[in-house]
């Protein structure tokens, strides 16, 4: 009788010459395979956490955010001395100091000039002078809690002594000439000194205070630094972890068993509805992206910067970064919603492609829920794998720098002056922590397509159980066919899905690095290498996919399975081929769909009060809604691998039965 897709199927010829029924081919003549991979990927794994437990040692993430005061402190930091929680702002205390580090001719660095952490930024009086003062110790019998409540401020209770040192901005206090800002927690200073506080300080006696544009030029040009940038970045995936855990995985998982269940009951409208939701979710995306840039509306960069600061209006790289990424979306909005149109009549083909995808769905229930188990299974590995990669990128050794200049300053525990050892802190890495994140790069892509390419073998055995088990043999389908697929996965061809993961790297790897050549150097773009590349890509991932079908179906070792696979789809290239093409439009369409809605509410959320105050608030909201934009798991991919697998049983049968005409 005729099968799904014409197929005639029921029994074949058995090994021992005898008929068997159809589900027999499932549990064959198995063993385990490529077992030496298989000890190959368990090696990684303590490799992985070897390397994940010295980042979690050594890193702390609040370096990606706050910076480090004279003492080598993180701003924000409770295990600090003394206790920094809530003080997040970074503030240079000496104006002079600052002006020095940003002269030319002078050795002197921003990094050693004299800097607190306060809750923050201070401001200049208008009838008067406002002091802060240092941490309060030694003599100064001033609790850290009266410290804040004084506004940092403790100058009356000074000794002579101290007077005459902070008149000399030595310390332990220090004017508040300048108006500052708090630009990503860090004071960025204004070059318009306070005409009632800079009075004041000279009738006091007070030394000369250098006025220059160089006051804000140096903060400015180091909070603008990409270094900065980037750790500003990292950190903002740290802050929106709930976000990641919303947008990137429950409304993912929940679309996705909602397009499938569509699929089941709306196969005939199915086209349409995806091709309408997915052109009005990128032009919402798009208006979002807009907003956020400042083009519609005020932007999302405004709420960590003043808007009377000279960084806020000479447009920071976060604003211009959010700016590219608009301008980029609608290119792709346009392109996307001519191609959707031009192609719409070969979308219509998908219907075809869908319906077998319903049926198999309909019948297999179990595929409905599979999802569920490596959706779970990736989201625990991607928190351990982004908690890791936080502590790594934030790892390193705080040492005290090796300066020139005047940088004396008072020491309140000796109670003198001190022109020792005065220079500041900064983070050093070393290079292990660069090879170390390489590595942890590297693992979230193999385990990332090892997980995948389970979920692959698991529905292509599925199928295969529910292929060879129809009509008159439809008692044979296992009672979960999805589970029974899963074991022998499990149990005979974990190695094989380890080798098949791993191939795909070195191809991803050699882009890559060409890639990040000919921008670096600046040559004209090599399209025929790029080109012969992405084929080559390509390629493989399709044989990995058609492989990993043939391990579901015959239990053999990847390499095998890559060669049986080749040959059917060689001489089945037609039907496959257009399958391929609808198949792989309609699944653009319906991953594209899921990454939209999740940057769409991704945008919802970070927009809140909670994103926008406090420690929570984040530099930007490029990073996170770019990272959720690409997050729904490959799980969309269900009924096309459903498609594609009954294809290759479709030819897998066909060659069984000629080779049993030739006998």
């Amino acid at each position: 009788m005729g099968g799904p897709l014409g197929a005639i199927i029921g029994k074949y010829p058995g090994s021992d010459g005898d008929e068997q029924m159809g589900n027999g081919i499932i549990r064959h003549n198995r063993k385990c395979r490529d077992l030496v991979f298989l000890v190959i990927f368990i090696t990684f794994w303590v490799a992985m956490i070897v390397n994940s437990s010295f980042g979690f040692n050594q890193g702390n993430p609040l370096r990606l955010t706050y910076g480090l005061d004279y003492k080598g402190n993180v701003c924000g930091d409770r295990h600090g001395d003394p206790n920094l929680h809530e003080l997040e702002v970074k503030y240079w205390v000496n104006p002079n100091q600052v002006y020095q580090s940003a002269d030319k001719s002078s050795e002197f660095k921003l990094t050693d000039a004299r800097s607190i952490c306060l809750m923050e930024c201070p401001t200049p009086s208008e009838d008067g002078l406002n002091w802060v003062c240092d941490y309060p110790e030694g003599d100064i019998h001033v609790s850290l809690d009266d410290w804040i409540d004084r506004n940092y401020d403790y100058y009356e209770v000074l000794t002579p002594e101290m007077r005459n040192s902070s008149l000399q901005l030595q310390g332990p206090c220090y004017p508040v000439i300048f108006p500052s800002e708090n630009v990503f927690w860090s004071c960025q200073f204004i070059a318009r000194a306070s005409n009632s506080s800079m009075r004041h300080w000279q009738q006091m006696g007070g030394v000369s205070i250098q006025e220059n544009i160089l006051i804000d030029k140096i903060i400015h040009k180091a909070i603008n630094a990409h270094s900065a940038v980037l750790k500003r970045y990292v950190a903002d995936i740290g802050k929106a972890w709930p976000v990641l855990i919303v947008c990137g995985g429950i409304v993912p998982l929940f679309l996705s068993v909602m397009w499938l269940l569509m699929i089941r009951y709306f196969v005939a409208a199915m086209t349409w509805i995806t091709v309408i939701i997915f052109d009005f979710l990128i032009v919402a995306v798009t208006m979002f992206y807009y907003a956020k840039a400042g083009w519609i509306g005020h932007d999302a960069v405004s709420v960590v910067i003043g808007e009377s600061d000279p960084y806020f209006s000479t447009s920071g790289r976060e604003l211009s970064h959010l700016r590219a990424v608009a301008v980029l979306m609608t290119i792709v909005m346009i392109i996307a919603i001519l191609s959707s149109i031009a192609i719409v009549r070969r979308i219509l083909m998908a219907t075809s492609v869908l319906k077998v995808a319903a049926k198999v769905i309909g019948e297999v229930q179990a595929l409905i829920i599979f999802p569920i188990l490596p959706y779970t299974v990736l989201a625990f590995f991607y928190m351990f794998w982004l908690s890791a990669a936080l502590h790594l990128f934030s790892s390193g050794q705080i040492l005290r720098n090796e300066c020139s200049g005047n940088c004396c300053s008072y020491d309140l525990k000796s109670d003198r002056v001190n022109c020792d050892s005065c220079c500041g802190y900064s983070i050093h890495y070393t290079p292990h922590i660069a090879v170390s994140i390489l590595f942890h790069l590297f693992g979230c892509f193999w385990a990332t397509q090892f997980f995948i390419a389970c979920s692959s073998t698991v529905i292509a055995g599925s199928v295969a159980s529910y292929y060879w088990a129809r009509g008159e043999i439809s008692e044979e389908i296992p009672f979960l066919p999805v589970f029974a697929s899963m074991r022998r996965l499990l149990r005979y061809s974990l190695g094989s899905v380890a080798l098949g993961s791993l191939v795909v790297f070195p191809i991803e790897t050699v882009r890559f690095i060409l890639e990040s050549l000919r921008r670096r150097l600046k040559l004209s773009d090599n399209s025929a290498s790029r080109c012969c590349l992405g084929c080559i890509d390509g390629t493989l991932r399709s044989v990995n996919r058609n492989a990993y079908i043939m391990i579901a179906i015959t239990g053999k070792g990847f390499c095998k399975a890559s060669a049986v696979a080749t040959g059917l789809i060689m001489n089945n290239i037609l039907r496959i081929g257009k399958v391929n093409v609808i198949g792989d439009i309609i699944l653009f369409l319906g991953k594209f769909c899921v990454s939209l809605f999740c940057a769409l509410f991704a945008f919802l959320m970070l927009d809140t009060h909670k994103y926008k105050s406090a420690h929570n608030k984040i530099s930007s909201p490029l990073f996170p809604v770019l990272i959720l934009s690409s997050s729904p798991f490959a799980k969309m991919q269900k009924s096309i691998k459903v498609q594609h697998s009954m294809l290759l049983l479709f030819s897998w049968r066909r060659s069984m039965a000629k080779n049993r005409c030739r006998d």
